[in-house]
């Protein structure tokens, strides 16, 4: 899955860390000399002319680096310094695909116009041509400083069948990766984190249900450049692709609701892209009809797979009315 070529392919449950203050802390007095405690890091992007960028105290970074839509790069952990984003990001828009076409070679290749909410949340909205037979808005939002939600909402122009929007997120480090599977002979039958390993192939998905394995198969996935041939792990129990990294602790979630993604992917372990991806709606749309993903990444040290599934479950049980999706015109 080189990602170097922009040719087009056309025909058209319980919190693990509590949530920081949105707004910048006020200063207070220290002992009544008039000395003032340095202000908490904000949830919240921050503009910085072509890009944008953040600081929660846990995760500091870039948003569109050179003004491109490329999802958070670099990404770094505050504490120990390391780099968690590699080249083409983390939460980027991949592949745009339908029953019959592919969209371009990603999201990532078209013109793209951000703009800063008051609340510190960042709008994209994509500048797809009349051929494409949808438009696309994301909104990304920190909802604490290690964790940050996003709403994606495409509006069909036309009708459309199946259409998929293929979430990437490229990863430095982080050999070991899991897929959150139902009960099965691999897990003994027991739901849990099945880890990706070479034996089963390189590039491994995870589906929803057999509607999702006719999806994954109807041919979308040959569309040049770069066809992939997904090797069909079990089912999941909910829309949750894990990596982590031994070295730091660390481990990156990204997840989704299940009825906002029909599969989750990863190559194994080791293989050099080290990547996460969620294959969000497969949905078809009537003209003029409005459909939203909700997906949130999830940065965590020395997590339990017990304590990665409880990141899921309160991620399932959130309110997202809050998303932010279609804020305005």
């Amino acid at each position: 899955m080189n990602r170097r070529s922009n040719r087009l392919s056309f025909p058209c449950s319980r919190r693990v860390f509590l949530q920081a203050s949105v707004g910048t802390s006020a200063a207070l007095l220290a002992g009544g000399t008039g000395a003032a405690d340095v202000p908490a890091p904000r949830l919240a992007f921050v503009n910085d002319p072509p890009q944008l960028s953040f600081d929660t105290g846990a995760l500091r970074g870039v948003l569109r680096q050179g003004g491109q839509s490329r999802g958070l790069m670099p990404l770094v952990d505050v504490a120990s310094g390391k780099p968690i984003a590699r080249a083409y990001g983390v939460f980027s828009h991949y592949r745009l695909l339908d029953a019959q076409n592919r969209y371009g070679d990603g999201a990532w290749s078209w013109p793209s116009q951000a703009r800063l909410r008051d609340d510190g949340a960042v709008v994209i909205d994509w500048s797809f041509e009349e051929a494409c037979p949808f438009t696309m808005q994301a909104v990304y939002r920190w909802a604490d400083p290690q964790t940050l939600d996003l709403a994606t909402t495409v509006t069909a122009r036309r009708p459309v069948e199946r259409l998929e929007v293929f979430l990437a997120s490229y990863l430095e480090g982080f050999p070991v990766s899991f897929v959150y599977v139902q009960g099965n002979p691999l897990t003994d039958g027991r739901p849990g984190l099945l880890e990706v390993v070479r034996q089963r192939g390189v590039w491994q998905m995870s589906p929803r249900d057999e509607a999702a394995v006719r999806m994954i198969q109807d041919g979308r996935w040959q569309h040049l450049p770069h066809p992939v041939d997904w090797q069909i792990l079990p089912r999941f129990a909910a829309p949750l692709v894990m990596r982590r990294d031994p070295d730091s602790g660390l481990a990156v979630l990204v997840m989704a609701r299940p009825e906002d993604c029909f599969a989750v992917s990863t190559p194994y372990g080791e293989e050099s892209h080290r990547s996460l991806y969620l294959s969000l709606l497969g949905c078809d749309l009537n003209a003029g009809q409005t459909q939203t993903a909700h997906a949130r990444l999830a940065i965590r040290r020395d997590l339990s797979d017990a304590q990665a599934i409880a990141c899921y479950e309160a991620f399932q049980a959130g309110d997202f009315s809050r998303s932010g999706a279609r804020p305005d015109p």
